[in-house]
């Protein structure tokens, strides 16, 4: 078994030579695991590894804390340790709406430069159907033009930025402040009014992207409110006032649509009709889990590329909302609600390539994308996180073939949902802590991966297409949290194949590399890249796929 792992401590070894070495030999420069560049990878890894990557919590060695943490503190001290809770003897009996707290009539503005603008609406006009698109495409493929700069179809890597050499020796100011309090430094901090709209085609199709996904997710939520009643969702495990946090999720995303609208201006595309694969409530919930993953991630992995800092700013404020969304489905699936220390960026052409199937139409004189659709990498035995025994998960439990289904619902004997055992329920709570990890280090992942030329997206207009350069695949890079990870994949059959889980950590005995919902492709050639360039490695792409670690 091999694996590279392409932990990012080099990221910036260009640089070294313009830094001074710092006092005392800390390494300045190794900002993420020195000893994850390594080619080697221990073989035969069993189901109980120490090193795994897959438990609801951070690892299956340590839960939630690394070795150094586990040991606790020495010689701790507080005065309230020895705390005693007061026992209960007395409950709230009247709940009034009296109020202490004086108050007056305060009137939202309605006018003037402080009255709110008009909110895009996401009642359509007619009739709403859901279901897969059935009739005949009267265009296809993505947006693009003829490329000028680098026809052959890859962007040359080219050595860091010469101007790049900032350093700070002594933690004192190395310039002169513009104003007190203001190091100087910094993009739009000269005063410049804000302008909030795109700047390029690059943010355009970003933005646009990012509002196809905001529609989608406004849709999913009000659906599943529409579709399921409270008992269903009592069934479930959860309440009407969980319904109430998914309708207010909803009413987020009109907010977000409308403000990535306004971004974009007049061609902003209108919200589509969809294809969801959900039938029950826990179906629903763990299908936001896995939408409202790849939504956050492709935009950290395109925000920071933005030409609009301005755009930048407002689009950050949505996606930590999105964040707190992703997060509050894993609790309602009876997922650990953040395994990773820190969350993964995808390219554009990943998130869509995720997104598009799930799209049934869109109005005519929808504005096209110019992303790229890759074929479709599934993962045979994904973890089903319905399952007592995740691990005892057979081929195929997902409710459909596409990449972001969420898993079936086994039978009741073999089933967590209604478990109340510490360990082993998956019903849904603030937090899970699996005693058997959804996936480890060293698990065989069986692979089938989709040919090139499938019609997918609004109205079946778009199609799938390897990277430009894409040869026969020979890797999986693993993309999770700040690393890119390849393993070698062997190929046993027409478009099937396997690989193993690799190991490794973020930071010396820190979290795992792997776990959570991440990603995953197939590769011809094993590239390093790290999160600001990962784009990099879309012309080698043959296929695309989620994987459930944890």
């Amino acid at each position: 078994m091999y694996a590279k792992t392409v932990i990012a401590s080099s990221v910036l070894s260009g640089l070294a030579a313009a830094a001074p070495a710092p006092p005392g030999g800390w390494a300045a420069l190794s900002i993420f695991d020195a000893a994850g560049s390594t080619y080697s990878h221990p073989a035969g890894y069993s189901a109980s590894s120490v090193a795994s990557a897959g438990s609801s919590a951070a690892s299956a060695a340590s839960s939630a804390a690394s070795p150094a943490a586990s040991a606790g503190y020495t010689g701790a001290d507080a005065p309230f340790a020895d705390y005693t809770p007061t026992p209960l003897t007395a409950l709230p009996t009247s709940f009034g709406t009296d109020s202490q707290i004086s108050a007056i009539v305060s009137p939202a503005p309605s006018t003037g430069l402080y009255a709110p603008d008009t909110i895009r609406s996401s009642i359509p006009t007619g009739a709403t159907s859901h279901g897969p698109f059935t009739g005949v495409p009267t265009t296809t493929g993505a947006v693009m033009n003829t490329p000028v700069v680098y026809p052959e179809g890859t962007i040359p890597a080219l050595p860091p930025n010469p101007t790049a050499t900032y350093y700070n020796t002594n933690g004192a100011l190395q310039n002169k402040e513009p104003i007190p309090y203001t190091p100087a430094g910094g993009l739009g901090t000269n005063g410049t009014l804000p302008r909030y709209m795109v700047e390029s085609d690059f943010d355009y199709e970003s933005i646009t992207l990012g509002l196809y996904q905001e529609w989608i997710e406004l849709d999913t939520f009000n659906n599943g409110l529409a579709i399921f009643s409270e008992e269903d969702f009592l069934a479930a495990g959860l309440t009407t006032e969980d319904m109430e946090l998914i309708r207010f999720m909803a009413q987020q995303e009109e907010g977000h649509a409308t403000l990535l609208t306004n971004m974009l201006g007049e061609t902003a595309p209108p919200q589509c009709t969809y294809n969801h694969p959900y039938t029950n409530v826990r179906e629903f919930v763990d299908y936001n889990q896995i939408i409202t993953r790849w939504g956050e991630s492709g935009v950290w992995g395109f925000i920071n590329h933005l030409d609009s800092r301005e755009v930048g700013q407002l689009l950050a404020q949505s996606i930590a909302t999105e964040a707190r969304q992703q997060m509050a489905f894993r609790q309602m699936s009876g997922l650990f609600p953040m395994p990773v220390w820190f969350e993964t960026g995808i390219p554009q052409s990943w998130q869509w390539t995720f997104l598009a199937p799930y799209i049934s139409s869109c109005p005519e004189n929808t504005t096209r994308l110019a992303w790229q659709n890759y074929p479709a990498l599934h993962v045979v035995n994904q973890a089903n996180i319905n399952r007592v025994s995740p691990n005892d998960t057979g081929s195929w439990e997902r409710v459909d073939n596409r990449t972001s289904s969420p898993a079936t619902i086994p039978a009741e004997d073999e089933s967590c949902i209604n478990l109340n055992v510490t360990g082993y329920g998956c019903g849904p709570a603030i937090a899970r802590n699996r005693s058997e990890p959804l996936s480890f280090a060293g698990k065989q992942v069986l692979l089938e991966w989709d040919t090139p030329g499938q019609a997918v997206g609004p109205n079946n207009s778009y199609v799938t297409a390897a990277g430009g350069v894409a040869g026969t695949p020979k890797f999986v890079a693993w993309v999770n949290q700040l690393n890119l990870t390849y393993s070698a994949l062997t190929v046993t059959g027409p478009n099937q194949g396997y690989t193993f889980q690799p190991n490794g950590s973020i930071y010396e005995n820190g979290a795992a590399l792997i776990n959570g919902t991440s990603f995953i492709a197939l590769t011809d050639v094993d590239i390093f890249l790290t999160p600001f360039n990962l784009t990099m490695i879309n012309p080698h792409v043959v296929a695309l796929g989620m994987y459930q670690a944890g």
